[in-house]
């Protein structure tokens, strides 16, 4: 059996096995003991920066780092999560972000009455004829019951006459939100809503 090395690669036998590479309680016990004396007498000589400490005194414990900080959420912050994200965007005259993809966009935007309501909405840039209203609304609606994100749905008629196709996510955040949540957020919204408008081309031939 092979026998991996403690402290430095020495090896410690058993005294009445010389040749055998079991280790006994009793030396166990010593190594652990002699691994603890060696981490204590380290401490006394030098502090944490490898410098002799001129005295008997332990060097002070570097401070944990603090989890992330819940802050209110922002559209600096969203600006924040995307550049984290490597998602590119367009700020128009409202504030609002918006990521440009092949096939569809996102809009990134805080909405509700005290701003607490993060709103990812995203869109096709194909929309549906209205003879086919009765297929979009099947469609959308085989989506919602089959899948966990995103909310999809037919919206009004555009300029042209033509109907567009939305998939949404809206997360109420009052009490405020890390980095690392909102960074999730964001990415699932970005990821579920490419699944989605990819399914709209393939399997569910609306587009």
């Amino acid at each position: 059996m092979a026998w991996w090395s403690w402290l430095s690669g020495q090896r410690f036998r058993s005294r009445n096995r010389s040749e055998s590479d079991v280790l006994t309680t009793a030396t166990l016990s010593e190594l652990f003991a002699r691994s603890v004396a060696m981490s204590e007498a380290s401490s006394d000589r030098l502090d944490r920066f490898g410098k002799p400490t001129g005295g008997g005194s332990r060097s002070p414990v570097p401070a944990q780092r603090s989890p992330d900080t819940v802050r209110p959420l922002s559209m600096r912050r969203v600006r924040e999560a995307l550049d984290r994200l490597e998602i590119r965007y367009l700020t128009d005259a409202d504030g609002s972000l918006l990521a440009m993809w092949e096939r569809h966009a996102v809009l990134f935007a805080i909405e509700g009455p005290e701003d607490e309501i993060l709103v990812m909405r995203g869109r096709p840039h194909g929309t549906v004829s209205p003879d086919w209203a009765d297929r979009a609304y099947r469609v959308v609606n085989e989506w919602n019951h089959t899948r966990r994100f995103c909310k999809a749905y037919v919206g009004d008629l555009t300029e042209r006459g033509m109907l567009p196709i939305y998939a949404e996510i809206q997360v109420p955040l009052q009490a405020g939100v890390h980095d690392r949540l909102l960074d999730e957020l964001i990415d699932c919204a970005a990821a579920v809503t490419s699944a989605f408008v990819d399914w709209l081309y393939d399997d569910g031939a609306l587009l």
